[in-house]
């Protein structure tokens, strides 16, 4: 739906059609619409960005772009994020029958939602989509049965949420056929909650009683709906939980488990060794694309490996256009805009970017995500996530991305398979302090077995076979201008990745929507990491480099 100031501001002169909006409107950044979003935010109630009023703002994660941006939606949004949701169920049974004869373990929150100057509603999406009464009353589906009551997932206090869903998984756990999370890391911070807290979870089932730190009296009558005595149930929860090796920790408490739901595409794919290590490799379909701008489109193969994830847009959602990606063209104006592509125009093993135009006002809004045409479904284009579309690292006139750094990690990380160590989290800083700058890489590590650690060695060569996987320019600038000193990896200890994922929380990120930052630069962030590292490696010499092309 155009904006109604467009009009005017591009002489449109009242023309509806496609072929004026694409000779007319201009492509547009967050920052391009900051100023018309601002004025909504004050209170100002004219058709700005769109005909229909704007309910709320759904706020974008609060480490995805360095700042929480505000998105406009209108209420008919719901109605159509509905309507794809509705659709994963019938997809995934195709897949994996007999989902209806069980029901679903999610780790679902909300989180404390905000109010902008002129009383508009600012939230993440999935905050909005809990507390609508499209999820809240939504009818009984077989499909959908899901473990956690609904007073369970709206408690905006995490521990106290995470406790009773995980109580209800606990207790329901013959009858959970799916196990998930928004993303990945959602679902391994489940494991973790477990870890600290399966004791005190083990003794209400023992007791019948709830924790007495569980003080939401919605959560409490409700859970005593559910809560009885279960003697046998605690002590076998008691048996597997006290046992140090937790390889399968997933299927040992939920034996009919058949898949895990969750996002392990982009950055989220280096969950892949961890999750498997729980769930003794049980699949993970990706299920659905989306953002805090629009949802976009679903998976239709969902079984497929994930690094083989296509996801195909369903044109209903909005207009999407693509912008061809290609790293080495050089950068266009205003004044001459390249030509978006329609859906029709694409072609298979193309990156493009992806700009959409939206129901609830953003008109030709660069969403900034990177995408590669795998193939078609009938004739529709399929796509794969390959990155969003912001450098990582730079110390000079080297670029590194975030599926760069995320290849490099992978490659150095099978110099840990023969210590049965591998890489659970990561995060990323050039350090210019010192000159030449070089790049910082925290790792925390899952040793299975600490008597055969990898040793400084090791990790040492470690940093060189991230350097040897980084890109040509990189490497020219270590090797042969000497502009980027050798790559350092700082270990830290187990749990201080969670404890930036608490720091974020308490700063106003969505415990839905939150992602370890990739690259961090504030100094408390900074602060918090240093103060955990146990040891420091570099790599000991430089990485290969010829002024040739490496095949």
């Amino acid at each position: 739906m155009l904006r109604l100031n467009i009009f005017k501001t591009y002489q449109l002169n009242g023309a509806t059609d496609r072929d004026s909006f694409k000779s007319k409107i201009p492509m547009v950044t967050y920052e391009d619409l900051q100023p018309e979003i601002q004025r909504i935010a004050n209170g100002d109630k004219s058709p700005i960005l769109s005909s229909r009023p704007i309910s709320e703002f759904l706020t974008s994660s609060g480490t995805s772009a360095g700042e929480r941006k505000l998105m406009p939606t209108i209420e008919e949004e719901m109605d159509r994020r509905q309507l794809l949701y509705s659709l994963l169920m019938p997809v995934m049974n195709l897949y994996v029958p007999g989902l209806d004869k069980g029901k679903g373990l999610y780790f679902y929150f909300i989180k404390a939602e905000a109010k902008t100057p002129g009383g508009l509603v600012a939230r993440p999406v999935l905050t909005s989509y809990y507390k609508s009464k499209q999820f809240k009353t939504r009818p009984y589906d077989p499909y959908n049965v899901i473990t956690s009551p609904n007073e369970t997932i709206l408690c905006v206090d995490s521990f106290q949420s995470m406790y009773s869903q995980m109580l209800c998984g606990l207790i329901m756990r013959e009858e959970v056929l799916r196990v998930g999370a928004v993303f990945a890391s959602g679902l391994l911070r489940a494991i973790r909650f477990l870890q600290l807290n399966w004791k005190e979870l083990a003794n209400d089932i023992a007791t019948g009683s709830l924790n007495h730190k569980v003080t939401s009296p919605s959560i409490r009558e409700c859970m005593a709906k559910i809560l009885k005595p279960n003697q046998e149930l605690a002590e076998f929860i008691t048996n597997e939980c006290s046992d140090e090796n937790w390889e399968g920790i997933i299927t040992r408490l939920w034996p009919n488990t058949k898949y895990l739901d969750v996002i392990v595409t982009g950055s989220m794919a280096q969950y892949i060794p961890t999750l498997d290590y729980y769930s003794g490799g049980l699949p993970k379909p990706c299920t659905m694309y989306a953002s805090s701008e629009c949802y976009f489109g679903l998976n239709l193969r969902p079984m497929s490996k994930p690094s083989e994830v296509s996801y195909t847009i369903m044109p209903n959602m909005g207009y999407f256009e693509f912008l061809p990606h290609d790293p080495s063209a050089p950068a266009f104006s205003r004044e001459s805009p390249p030509r978006l592509l329609d859906l029709a125009d694409l072609e298979a093993g193309k990156e493009y970017e992806l700009v959409i135009t939206t129901y609830s006002g953003l008109n030709r809004y660069r969403v900034g995500d990177i995408l590669l045409v795998t193939g078609f479904y009938n004739k529709a284009p399929q796509f794969r996530f390959v990155r969003r579309k912001n450098v990582l690292l730079s110390i000079e006139s080297d670029k590194t991305d975030e599926s760069e750094l995320q290849k490099a990690i992978e490659n150095a990380s099978l110099l840990l398979r023969e210590f049965s160590t591998s890489v659970v989290e990561y995060t990323s800083y050039a350090d210019t302090k010192i000159i030449p700058g070089h790049y910082v890489i925290y790792w925390e590590l899952l040793v299975k077995d600490p008597a055969n650690s990898p040793t400084g060695e090791v990790l040492n060569r470690c940093c060189l076979a991230m350097e040897e996987s980084l890109n040509s320019v990189y490497r020219q600038s270590r090797v042969a201008d000497n502009s980027i000193g050798p790559l350092e990896i700082r270990v830290v200890k187990n749990g201080t990745f969670e404890e930036l994922m608490d720091y974020a929380i308490s700063r106003g990120a969505s415990i839905n929507q939150y992602k370890v930052p990739r690259c961090v630069s504030f100094t408390p962030i900074m602060e918090l990491l240093d103060c955990r590292v146990v040891s420091k490696h570099f790599s000991p010499s430089a990485p290969h480099w010829t002024p040739e092309r490496r095949s």
